[in-house]
């Protein structure tokens, strides 16, 4: 069973462990397994997530980053 996160704690209980799953170089999966069998999937590749997200929003506030 699985849940998406929309925001993340910032403690986790003991035993809590942050898996990446990868192949031929590349991240597949990302995600939380908590003690108690609960997992939280992460997105794969948060830095370009990050990047997009900023590049939105520098547009609609009308500036193009020069």
């Amino acid at each position: 069973m699985r849940s998406r996160a929309v925001r993340l704690p910032s403690r986790f209980p003991v035993g809590t462990r942050f898996v990446i799953e990868g192949q031929g170089g590349r991240i597949r999966l990302r995600y939380l397994e908590f003690p108690d069998g609960r997992k939280v999937d992460l997105p794969a590749d948060l830095a370009s997530r990050t990047r997009a997200r900023s590049a939105t929003r520098k547009l609609r506030n009308g500036r193009n980053g020069d």
